[in-house]
């Protein structure tokens, strides 16, 4: 990936020198990686070579745009997770196998997304998945054969627990049994790739404007979260990494509660406060502290709960969870006064967004174990009609979105460009 890079930097037209590249350039010091199920604050991510911001930073010279050439090649020195969608048993086993060899011979660590439950989104914009729990499963135990004893991190199908069957329409599941069968495939993913000391498992939590906290900390439990890592938050999505934090926090704090706190609440992660909460009886006609999930001011209700009734828990007790900042710099996107206001599917190809926080293990949060870039940016979320008969965006002059997960050149420079703080070559690949 280096060289690749190297040459990005030159054809672009910039020097050593702008990027601080020293006289050992292509020296890279690592410390041992730890073993177990952890994240060193040290860890390095992997950067997977020949990446399509790599790719889009060769077109760009070539059509002469050295502004955006400069963006991705920016953009492509930057760590990414790698997908895996679909395929064969052995397709996949191969495909993850490559991977994690390429990122062993960069003393870094990869980061996989596994997605291919089935019933996928819904059967919406992201469709697709196996065909039954049985493929599946034999398809997860054939991921976690490419890994192997490889030292890797691995995000177990997003939305797979924000989004069930049970969440996809009334006649979906009626009688539920998609649902335990979503829940059965995640705790064989969670018993199958924690079988080895060297991957780092988390799984889906949703994000900070979906899911009450107790509600998604049911659900995590329901999967095996004890016997992962931890969970993931904010893939594919923009909520603020600070508020990002908060809600993670909750959720861990709830999961202890429900666990290991005291005896009367046990089992019930549904006492537990959320960015919905609300102190007032039911039908008391009182005022209560109400919290607003979009406001986070308001959020010191919730927290005056859990200091309340869960306290400060054993450190060692509480569940950890990392946080996609691949496209949360400027934050969750609302209708300007004049734009269309109807369903505005903030997680959708909102416009004006920007790249966030860089990825690292070093997040000084005691829980969250990394930033990382897991969306990959510059992907397309899909139509986005935002409730309109289509097929155009609204938000985009009426123009048809690419399908989702399609490469959108237009999307990644934004993205790039409005970044926060303001997207950099990352040093790491130059020392």
């Amino acid at each position: 990936m280096l060289s690749k890079t190297a040459r990005l930097l030159l054809a672009a037209g910039l020097t050593a020198s702008a990027v601080a590249l020293g006289p050992a350039a292509t020296a890279t010091t690592q410390t041992a990686p730890a073993t177990g199920h952890t994240l060193p604050a040290d860890t390095r991510f992997a950067v997977t070579p020949d990446n399509e911001a790599a790719q889009q930073a060769l077109t760009d010279l070539h059509q002469g745009d050295l502004t955006g050439a400069a963006a991705m090649a920016k953009l492509a020195t930057w760590p990414e997770a790698a997908w895996f969608t679909g395929g064969t048993p052995d397709q996949v086993r191969d495909q993850v196998r490559a991977t994690v060899r390429t990122a062993a011979a960069e003393r870094a660590v990869p980061v996989l997304v596994a997605y291919d439950i089935p019933l996928r989104d819904c059967s919406q914009y992201s469709a697709g998945g196996a065909a039954s729990d049985a493929a599946y499963q034999q398809w997860i135990s054939a991921f976690a054969q490419g890994v192997g004893a490889s030292r890797a991190v691995v995000i177990v199908e997003p939305d797979a627990l924000a989004n069930l069957p049970s969440d996809c329409g009334a006649t979906t599941d009626p009688t539920g049994t998609l649902t335990a069968g979503r829940i059965a495939d995640i705790k064989y993913a969670v018993s199958t790739l924690e079988s080895d000391a060297q991957t780092v498992v988390y799984l889906d939590a949703g994000n900070s404007q979906w899911h009450s906290v107790g509600d998604m900390a049911q659900r995590l439990i329901q999967a095996g979260v004890g016997q992962a890592q931890g969970f993931f938050l904010n893939v594919s999505n923009y909520q603020p990494t600070d508020q990002t934090d908060h809600y993670g926090t909750w959720i861990a704090k709830c999961l202890w509660f429900a666990t290991d706190g005291p005896a009367w609440a046990a089992g019930h992660t549904d006492y537990c406060a959320s960015q919905y909460y609300s102190s007032a009886a039911p039908n008391d006609g009182k005022p209560g502290d109400a919290v607003s999930p979009t406001d986070p001011s308001t959020w010191h209700w919730t927290d005056a709960w859990f200091d309340q009734n869960v306290g400060t828990p054993p450190a060692a007790q509480l569940t950890h969870f990392v946080v996609d900042t691949s496209r949360n710099g400027q934050g969750a996107w609302t209708p300007a006064p004049g734009e269309y206001s109807g369903d505005p599917q903030v997680w959708c190809n909102p416009p004006g967004r920007g790249i966030g926080a860089e990825p690292t293990a070093a997040t000084g949060v005691a829980l969250v174990d990394a930033y990382l870039y897991i969306k990959t940016i510059g992907e397309s979320d899909g139509s986005c009609t935002r409730g309109t008969a289509g097929p155009g965006d609204p938000e985009y002059g009426g123009t048809v979105d690419p399908a989702a997960g399609a490469w959108w050149p237009a999307q990644a420079l934004t993205l790039a460009q409005n970044a926060v703080p303001a997207l950099t070559f990352n040093p790491r690949l130059f020392r």
